[in-house]
């Protein structure tokens, strides 16, 4: 008989799933639209309730508030949340429906469940007659079991309290490859000093240098003892955070046996005492007095509590510590842990972590037949973590650039390049969950640790292939791209002073460079202004250019502004004429600038110069005309009978010459003289090969696919025709066959609006200036003589 609230329980869980995970899930017009369109605002509460629907509706729009007003869908990793899942999540609605049972069910249903699975992980864990402790921060665990070790050393702590520990200060020993934060989190937790924190070193000539230094813990402890300090606790690594190595585990205990001191393991590599086959290094673990397992990451549990293991007699210091409790309540925080467990079987979980160790197996066999690619890893034939990087001097050869030359922050900049990589490879492949890694010795890393991810974000086999393939693609990039990055800074100098080499470590591709004006005589607010706008519009030039090459503003958080930065490039890439391009582009936009400039003084000057023209030609045309044509009715009935020629000439204004000319030649020609169409600019100052892109050297092999793969900045590149010099002209409208009556001022004639794009030097723009005629009688045409 199934109790009905357990299979409602279950009921209410698979729909509040169903809606949360359905994320195109259209909500209903009107009311419940607006309802909702202001989730982000918190607001009072209701005064009248709402149904369960409503409230995970509410739920499901505040998880993908903004995603719809997002250019890009998300690129979050979101955990695959199955069977396994499900079970998990419905532990957690069973231990609210559990904690209202009477006290005797509770006590009995808690105890079999705490017990079930103390039971399953340690023989699933290989860890005999061990007790467990259920706990939500991974960290809290070691905090209880120093507690109990300090409540064991120091017999009158439970009385006296810290006050114990003056008489002897314990120490608290860790790796310093251990988890960052982890002791300091310890002595705050415990009330201790960060004196009684000692980190010791790793090997730096025999052994992994990511392996504790066995031999300088033994004299550091026996440095604290002839001080007066009581050796406490040490914690070991089986599988550092970072690189993922494991301490000499046994040698550990046998000195912790020598000097009392308890042992505490933590890591990824203790999943693998879950498979048949472990390594002697793991299997040393068993002998440890505690360990902490995250279960949860490891079998792609959501919401599952960490584990620690531990061994010792006295329940009194395991009640006094916290490890234990006596209120049963807390012991169902091991329910969602019990169910999956069950959900899974000792064959299903041994089956995620086999899966996981292969993946990793799989990389690095395939990361061993590619060139440039540096593999780390403890141990080649079982390790679960592959560490690999880029490798500058495995490439040097590969490419015809100066590697030899470029010395100079070598290593920062392989360490930029090796965290494009993995940025990279996560963006290309989500479902690998590479990350990058910071290293003291080796510098920044790529890590694949598919323990922590592969039943999170279900990856498989074909995953690995998608890496390897997309790695195979990026490694001739960078490498052309490194090899490049001298030839580019030196040709950056050559066109000194208007271009100027950048560096920026911290940019992942060929370099960065930045125009600078030759003006003379401006102040350095002008300057800067001037600077700024003319390398923007150099970098807007750039991107529209037909090329593969990313040209954008830099990092986000870049300390360089105003520069262009050149994203990464192929090996048959003309870094000349890529350079020789760059400094055209921004001379032509400074010479277009300063054009500009210049060009409100000589319109000034030449609308002066129109206006005295006009007045001297309205003043002979009265002398020669007399006063009694410009009487209305007279000059009317005098124009009929004898009409009067005019010899007022139009003028036409030369802005490039600064002159002011007659119209008379144009007018007899029906047309303006020294005007070049468009179709005469010329566009690219070399010939192109059929299906040749922009800066890319005659006879090489372009790189197509690159231009998928190396979305690096803001800028996205936009189809149109590259070319060295941008040149455009400027042409007014044509002006009519002859001027009218009543003819506009001079001074609204000439006004033109001049476009922002570049002006050729020989460029001719001319602005007609009209006859400003006398008012004739109404009537009575004026016929002008050239017409």
């Amino acid at each position: 008989m199934v109790d009905s609230t357990l299979a409602q329980v279950g009921k209410n869980l698979s729909q509040a799933m169903r809606i949360l995970e359905d994320g195109q899930r259209e909500l209903e017009a009107g009311t419940e639209r607006w309802r909702f369109s202001r989730t982000s605002i918190p607001g009072p509460l209701q005064g009248d309730g709402q149904d369960v629907a409503t409230v995970l509706h509410l739920v499901h729009n505040l998880i993908h508030e903004g995603e719809e007003e997002e250019d890009k869908p998300s690129q979050h990793r979101m955990q695959n949340v199955g069977e396994q899942g499900h079970m998990a999540l419905l532990g957690h609605s069973l231990a609210a429906y559990i904690s209202v049972l009477d006290r005797e069910r509770l006590r009995k249903l808690t105890t079999r469940i705490l017990s079930d699975t103390t039971l399953w992980l340690c023989r699933l864990f290989r860890y005999e007659n061990g007790s467990a402790y259920f706990h939500e921060d991974d960290r809290d665990g070691l905090v209880k079991v120093c507690r109990l070790v300090i409540n064991a050393r120091y017999e009158e702590y439970a009385s006296e309290g810290y006050a114990v520990l003056s008489s002897k200060q314990p120490v608290i020993y860790q790796s310093a490859s251990g988890r960052p934060g982890l002791g300091q989190h310890l002595c705050s937790q415990l009330g201790l000093p960060l004196s009684s924190l000692c980190t010791v070193p790793c090997n730096t000539v025999f052994g992994s240098q990511h392996q504790m230094d066995v031999a300088l813990l033994d004299k550091l402890i026996k440095e604290d003892k002839e001080a007066g300090k009581l050796p406490l606790l040490l914690i070991a690594n089986a599988g550092t955070p970072g690189a993922g190595h494991t301490d000499k585990l046994g040698r550990l205990k046998d000195l912790c046996d020598q000097y009392s001191m308890w042992l505490h393991l933590e890591g990824v590599n203790l999943a693998t005492l879950a498979l048949g086959q472990a390594t002697s290094a793991i299997m040393a673990a068993n002998r440890s007095d505690s360990m902490t397992l995250t279960p949860g990451q490891w079998l792609g549990l959501p919401a599952v509590s960490a584990v620690t293991l531990y061994r010792h007699e006295d329940p009194a210091l395991s009640l006094a510590a916290g490890l234990t409790s006596s209120q049963p309540v807390a012991k169902l925080r091991a329910l969602p842990l019990w169910l999956s467990l069950q959900y899974l079987g000792h064959n299903g979980i041994v089956q995620k972590i086999k899966h996981a160790t292969v993946l990793s197996q799989q990389l690095l066999q395939k990361l061993k037949t590619l060139a440039s690619i540096k593999t780390s890893v403890e141990d080649e034939l079982s390790s679960p973590v592959v560490l690999f990087k880029f490798s500058q001097e495995m490439s040097a050869a590969s490419s015809g650039g100066s590697v030899e030359g470029y010395c100079a922050g070598e290593k920062e900049v392989l360490d930029t390049f090796n965290r494009w990589l993995g940025e990279q490879l996560l963006q290309l492949v989500p479902a690998s969950g590479m990350d990058v890694v910071e290293l003291e010795d080796e510098g920044t890393c790529v890590r694949f640790s598919p323990l922590l991810t592969a039943a999170v974000l279900g990856t498989q086999q074909g995953d690995v292939e998608d890496l390897v393939e997309k790695l195979s693609e990026l490694v001739p990039v960078m490498s052309s791209t490194m090899s490049l990055r001298q030839d580019f800074r030196e040709e950056t100098h050559r066109h000194s002073p208007s271009l100027i080499y950048v560096e920026e470590l911290s940019w992942p591709g060929l370099g960065a460079v930045r125009y600078e004006p030759q003006a003379e005589g401006i102040d350095e607010s002008r300057r800067k202004q001037e600077l700024e706008k003319i390398n923007t519009e150099l970098l807007k030039k750039l991107q529209e250019l037909d090329t593969d090459i990313i040209f954008s503003t830099g990092p986000e958080f870049g300390t360089q502004e105003d520069c262009i930065f050149v994203g990464m490039v192929t090996e048959d890439v003309d870094v000349s004429e890529l350079v020789n391009t760059i400094a055209t582009l921004g001379r032509d936009i400074e010479e277009s600038g300063r054009l500009l400039e210049n060009m409100t003084e000589v319109v000034r000057k030449g609308i002066m110069e129109a206006e005295l023209q006009l007045q001297k030609a309205n003043e002979e045309k009265l002398m020669e005309e007399g006063v009694m044509r410009q009487l209305p009715l007279v000059g009317s009935v005098l124009n009929w009978f004898s009409p009067v020629q005019s010899s007022i000439k139009g003028r036409t204004f030369n802005l490039a010459a600064g002159s002011l000319d007659s119209t008379e030649v144009t007018y007899s020609t029906k047309a303006q003289t020294g005007r070049p169409s468009l179709q005469d600019t010329p566009t690219s100052s070399s010939k192109r090969l059929p299906g040749q892109r922009l800066f890319q050297r005659s006879g090489g092999a372009g790189f197509d696919s690159f231009s998928e793969t190396s979305s690096i900045g803001q800028a996205e590149e936009s189809t149109g025709e590259g070319s060295t010099t941008l040149s455009s002209s400027f042409h007014p409208p044509t002006p009519p066959p002859a001027p009218e009556e009543n003819s506009q001022p001079v001074s609204d004639v000439i006004q033109e609006k001049v476009p922002e794009s570049s002006v050729q030097v020989n460029a001719q723009v001319e602005a007609e200036v009209q006859t400003e005629e006398e008012r004739q009688p109404e009537g009575q045409e004026v016929e002008q003589s050239e017409r």
